[in-house]
């Protein structure tokens, strides 16, 4: 794969919006990387280590990095927080702290995603830098909303998987009582995707209206708003009319099916491509008198059975010859991928997803370039991700320029 430079100008669409970016883990850092992908000019606040060093953002120094290189830019670090710049502010210094309030000054968007008791020791909470920036958009990462009586407790993914739900899907679909946790950190990507559509959404509104706001993104609430999305299910209604959970997604029989050679994803989901599948399968007309499968509704009803006897059917031919029947049929049918194939995708590689780049610090490293297409304003990668203090200098030398050219 050829290493790519970084571009040379901003092309998306929040070009000429500076975020202050007080967040840290992945959470936040998710949500500012995707807004510094589209333009944003992302300046990452970070403090420094107590007494046993490190200090940053503590995603930082997770993972190991290539052998001789700096060990502040993991392997998760690297991956959600590219187009930023890194300020290392000691804030206990009164130049630090004016330096802060300078950025606060000229920033579109205060983003912060520690608890908020924290910023208001710090003399960070909204009313204090919405003095110093009247039209600032504040955005607020918490782990509970201000209003319930959670607001303030600690928030990671798995306690808010544990809070959420999320950890009593498993045991629905497999019968095993013990809760378990998805194998990703869904609740802080989930969340990231909130705060980021949060602060367009704030930023919309004051171009319109000149009006900044405070914007409060709780992960408990978003997530178990994410679960419930489908999980809901029959407690819609009141008195409910079924069970908790999507039956056909809580299913043990839901997954990828088994060929001959390997795993294919396969969701017939019409009648109609109920009957041809079974059709090239050979089964047609097995399937046609079955009561249990005549209409979707019914379907629903035995979906597990179902997908039972699909388990059967695709074991009967190898992964390619599946592909070659069903493609052209229309009826929705993928290779499976593991981990290790996702690089070797054709359709990953044809869309370039996977980008080759050269740190000046840690060497050749992946990044996975904005999925999201804009044919007027593209989203860019325009810098690696920053050692920890990396911009200083250069963000404090811009503030002071700003300053005199107002002067």
């Amino acid at each position: 794969m050829n290493t790519r430079t970084l571009a040379s100008e901003v092309t998306g669409p929040l070009k000429g919006i500076r975020i202050l970016d007080m967040t840290s883990v992945v959470f936040g850092a998710y949500a500012t990387q995707m807004l510094g992908d589209l333009g944003a000019d992302v300046i990452k606040v970070e403090f420094p280590g107590g007494r046993r060093g490190g200090g940053g953002d503590i995603m930082r120094w997770a993972g190991h990095v290539p052998e001789g290189c700096p060990d502040d830019l993991g392997p998760i670090f690297i991956t959600i927080n590219r187009n930023k710049r890194s300020v290392l502010l000691d804030l206990r210094e009164e130049k630090a702290a004016k330096a802060l309030r300078r950025l606060i000054k000229t920033s579109d968007v205060f983003a912060a995603s520690v608890r908020y008791e924290g910023l208001k020791r710090l003399g960070l909470d909204y009313e204090a830098v919405k003095a110093i920036r009247p039209d600032i958009v504040y955005a607020h990462g918490a782990g509970y909303a201000a209003a319930g009586p959670y607001a303030g407790e600690p928030a990671y993914d798995d306690l808010i998987q544990s809070a959420s739900g999320m950890a009593d899907i498993l045991p629905r679909v497999d019968g095993d009582p013990t809760p378990r946790l998805l194998p990703s950190l869904i609740a802080d990507k989930v969340s990231g995707h909130f705060m980021a559509q949060a602060i367009l959404a704030a930023l919309f509104h004051r171009q319109r209206s000149g009006e900044g706001q405070f914007v409060e993104v709780p992960m408990f609430e978003c997530i178990t708003s994410f679960n419930l999305a489908e999980h809901f299910y029959g407690h819609v209604f009141d008195p409910p009319t079924g069970q908790w959970a999507y039956p056909r997604v809580a299913n043990p029989e839901r997954k990828p099916f088994p060929t001959s050679d390997g795993y294919i994803g396969l969701l017939p989901y019409t009648d109609g491509q109920w009957d041809q599948f079974f059709e090239v399968a050979g089964w047609g007309e097995t399937f046609a008198k079955d009561p249990r499968f005549s209409d979707y509704k019914i379907r629903g009803r035995h979906i597990r059975e179902l997908y039972g006897l699909v388990d059967q059917v695709t074991r009967t031919k190898t992964t390619d010859e599946w592909l070659a029947i069903l493609k052209p049929l229309s009826i929705p049918v993928v290779r499976m991928n593991r981990l290790d194939d996702l690089m070797s995708d054709p359709h990953l590689q044809a869309v370039e997803l996977f980008q080759r780049y050269d740190h000046p610090d840690v060497g050749p490293y992946y990044n996975l370039k904005p999925p999201v297409n804009y044919s007027a304003t593209p989203a860019n990668i325009r810098r690696h991700p920053p050692r920890m203090g990396e911009h200083t200098d250069e963000v404090l030398a811009e503030l002071e320029a700003e300053r005199s050219a107002a002067e």
